[in-house]
Parts: structure tokens; sequence; C-alpha cells
């Protein structure tokens, strides 16, 4: 029997990894080098004309849900980020992978379905589970998580068909079959043939370990988490493709309680959303899926299959209708809480207020206003000092409270109309309508004293943080030129990095014509 690194060289020998495009091969080598600016990343992706229309068209779509057209690669990777371009890039090469001309048993159209299903299930998970993981990489990971079974269907055609025959959609037993008679299963593959492209341990590691979590033997708190969310992710993904799905529905429940503390009603959220999400991603990214059954409906109907193998005529009857009644109320249940999912998705999951997404469309309607009576408006960004090294240090549970303090005391300090929202991560977004510069340096002041004053009480410790403010004003003219929303957010974000690089704990403002001006602590 061969070993797990002879398996790895014939493979890699054989030609049988898919091949990136260059654009996504150049773009994972130059996104690891800190002297990469947005700039050079946009110029990349619109070298490949038919790529940045692609991702235009998912960047302008309910995918993002931005209020105003993204016009350039340019303007998109300066909205979205980095790492949110480079799951888009990976996505669509990954996607976009040309199928094998000769006969095989292997099930590529399932297959891309799959792994759609879990790149968008991953996503879900991880808004439940953790506000400081990044949700684009965890995407990347749980749409390339499967990645080996590919390789393995091209290096061991004949081999890999019966094997998965033999497996008959039990992910344990094809785990086993891939070690005993190839000698590395699919997930080692997967991770190893990651490596091989430079992708970075926050992507190759979690697809090498995603079947067996507890096998990660490394401390890193943050790649548990995504290991385990792409654990989570597969389970769901097969409880939709498997044929079997009452046999990985308890397994994911359990799991999400035990890794996550999730409640039965943040897990049948997960499950409800996921058939939806799945269909529009595929329509994004291009991909054509057959009309699934959503998973409640996949469950009810396994169960009534189990219970008809011992069923005779008259309690067929009965159970059908019994079932039948159970639909409709799982059907009512389902709208209620969808229902209460479309009230809550304005709101950050952590701390209460308003998200990334609601922020955008409340900044555009305030410009609109804005510029139609000719009032001032300020735009205010924050990051608390430091942060990650105070998770790192006193742990993410902690973290977590201090980001819903934070955003509880900032919000109470501001005027009713005026909006406080989490901008991501540690950053936070003010809008401030009818107000001039002056009047907000004086608020960001008042919020950065009282964040430095406060006593941040939690599992019976007191923490102190401080937090560094970036102010800019809109008045609709600038030396005659239109400032656009994206300038002013640049403007902010500038002058945010200025306080950072004068030592933190301290407001900075943009002003056009003097450059910097602020005032420290």
């Amino acid at each position: 029997m061969a070993t797990r690194q002879e398996v790895l060289k014939k493979v890699i020998d054989s030609g049988s990894l898919p091949t990136l495009s260059t654009v996504a091969s150049t773009l994972i080598n130059i996104t690891g080098k800190e002297e990469t600016t947005t700039y050079d990343i946009s110029k990349l992706i619109a070298q490949d004309v038919s790529l940045s229309t692609k991702i235009l068209k998912v960047v302008n779509s309910s995918f993002y849900n931005f209020p105003n057209e993204v016009g350039t690669i340019q303007q998109a990777v300066a909205i979205l980020g980095t790492n949110a371009v480079r799951s888009l890039v990976l996505s669509f090469s990954f996607l976009n992978l040309e199928r094998p001309r000769h006969g095989s048993g292997f099930n590529y159209e399932q297959f891309w379905e799959q792994s759609l299903a879990a790149a968008v299930t991953a996503k879900l998970i991880m808004a439940k589970v953790s506000s400081e993981r990044d949700q684009e990489d965890i995407f990347t990971v749980s749409l390339l998580q499967k990645l080996g079974k590919l390789i393995f269907a091209s290096a061991y055609r004949d081999l890999y068909d019966e094997l998965l025959q033999e497996a008959d959609g039990d992910e344990g037993r094809l785990l086993q079959l891939e070690e005993e008679r190839i000698g590395a299963n699919h997930a080692f593959i997967g991770g190893e043939a990651a490596r091989h492209w430079n992708f970075p341990d926050s992507l190759a590691i979690p697809i090498a370990h995603h079947h067996d979590p507890a096998g990660y033997t490394g401390k890193n708190a943050g790649l548990l988490t995504d290991i385990r969310v792409a654990h989570l992710a597969s389970l769901v993904a097969n409880i939709m493709y498997s044929g079997n799905p009452i046999g990985y529905h308890t397994p994911f429940r359990d799991g999400a309680r035990k890794m996550f503390k999730l409640d039965t009603d943040a897990i049948d959220q997960i499950l409800t959303r996921v058939n939806t999400e799945v269909e529009a991603a595929a329509k994004y990214f291009g991909l054509k899926i057959e009309g699934t059954a959503s998973i409640p409906e996949l469950l009810q109907q396994a169960n009534i299959e189990l219970s008809l193998l011992n069923m005779s005529y008259e309690q067929i009857n009965r159970e059908l209708v019994q079932a039948k009644m159970q639909l409709e109320k799982l059907t009512k249940e389902l709208e209620t809480k969808n229902s209460y999912l479309e009230g809550i998705v304005n709101l950050d999951g952590l701390t209460g207020i308003y998200n990334h997404r609601y922020f955008q469309e409340f900044l555009d309607k305030e410009l609109s206003r804005s510029n139609r009576l000719g009032n001032k408006l300020c735009l205010v960004l924050a990051d608390i000092d430091n942060f990650k090294k105070f998770n790192d240090f006193y742990g993410h549970q902690a973290g977590d409270y201090v980001l819903k303090e934070f955003a509880g005391r900032c919000n109470s300090m501001i005027r009713e109309y005026d909006l406080s929202a989490r901008y991501g991560g540690e950053e936070f977004v003010f809008v401030l309508p009818e107000t001039t510069i002056e009047d907000a340096l004086i608020v960001a002041e008042k919020i950065r004293a009282e964040i430095e004053q406060h006593k941040f009480e939690y599992d019976g410790d007191d923490y102190r943080v401080t937090s560094s403010f970036g102010v800019a004003q809109f008045d609709g003219n600038d030396n005659g030129r239109r400032i656009t929303k994206t300038v002013l957010i640049e403007r902010a974000d500038q002058a945010l990095y200025s306080a950072k690089k004068k030592g933190r704990n301290r407001v900075e403002a943009y002003a056009e014509k003097t450059g910097w001006f602020g005032k420290a602590k």
C-alpha cells in the first residue's frame, strides 16, 4: 500500500491537479505580500474581461445587496476588501474548471452543487458563531473542501468510481475506503493541493481537517473555529445530497450544540435558509441546479419513507394525514421564522446595532438628502485599538463582550436620528446628519474619552480599551467637485489611519486643503 506522500507525488506527477486560471494563481501569490495594494489587485483582475464582468455581476446582486451599482473592479476591491475579492476569483476559477470528456461514474454536476451548498452553509454558520472570523475565507474553504474527491476522480478514475459506489453516500465509509485502497483520503489530498497552489494556511489547514476537527492539534483558536464550521457545513451538504438526510441531520445538530453551543432556534434558522441561499448563489455564479426540496421537506420525506416500511394500509392512511398536518404546521412555523429573519436582517448579530448592509443604505439616503437640502453631513469611523492582541490575550468571549459593550456605549451618546453601525470586525461607523466637522470632532472626542474611562466588567474582571476615530465631512461640493460616498468613506478611513499612526486613542479629521488636523486625548 502506498504512503500518503507517495499518493500525493503520484497525483502531482500525473497532472491530475486542476489548473487554476492565471489570474487566480497570481492573485494568491500577491495577496500574501504586505506591499500589495488594492490597485495591484484590481489591475490584475481587470486583465481578464470575462472574470471582471462576472465579479461585477455578483457584487451588484443581492448576494452583497449594495444599494448603489459598483461600476469598476477597483471600486469592488475597495468596498469588499482583499479577502472577499480573492474568494470570488477562486470561486469562479473552481466552478469553471474544465469537466473531463472521458466517461466516468463521478457525478460532476452534483459535486459542484454540493460544494456550493457547503460554502453557502458555512457563511450562515459563521455568522452565528463568530464575529471575528472572515466569512469570505470560510466560503472559500468550504467550496474547496471536497477538492480531493475531484482529484481522485481524475487520477484514479475507475477505482474511485468503485469506492463511491461501495460507500453509497456514507462519507465516513468513503474516507475509510480511500485510506485502505488508495493510501490517502480526499481531505488530506485537498489540503496538500491547496498548499501546492500556495494557498495561505487559513485556507489549506481547514480543508485538510474538515472531516476531523479533533485531529487538528494546533493552538490557533481561529483556525479551529474555521475547521469546525467547515465540518458542520459538510454535514449539511450531505443532508441535501447524500440520499441519507437523517443520517447526517442528527450529527449536525449534536455538533452545532457541542462545538458552538447553538440553540435549537439558531440551528433551525440555518437549515431553513440554506435552500434559498444556495439557489440564489448558484444563479450569481452561473451554476445551473435543479430545484431541490428544502431540508425540512427532505427530513420529513425520509421519516415518512422509514415509517412506511412497517405500516399496514390503514396505518399508512392515518400517518399520511398526520404527515400532511405536520407539514402544514411546519410551513406555518417556517413562515413565522422567515418573518423573524426579515426583521433582524438589518441588525448585527453580536452587538445588536445596525450592520454594514443597513449602513450603506442609510448613508445613501442621507447623502441624497444633504445634497437636496444643502446640509452638511459627517462620517466617523472608529476602531478599538489593538483589539486582535486583546482577543489573543484575554480570549474571544471577553472580546465579544467588549464589542457589545462598546457598541452600546457609543449608541447611547449619539442623537436619535444619527446612526451607529458595525462596519466589520472591531470597526464601527457613525453617520451624523446635519453636522459640521467641528461638531463631529466634539462628538467623537466625547465617545473616545468615555471609552477610555469606561470599565468593561466581564466575568468578575475589569478590562480597559481605547479607541481611535477618523472624521470626514460631506457638504455636497468640494472645490467644484462632487464628493461621492466612496470618497467620503475613503477620507474617513484615511483619517482613522492617521489616528492609529499617531499613537492611537485619538481623534483625527480629514481636511482637503490643510491635510490632517486632529485632537489628541
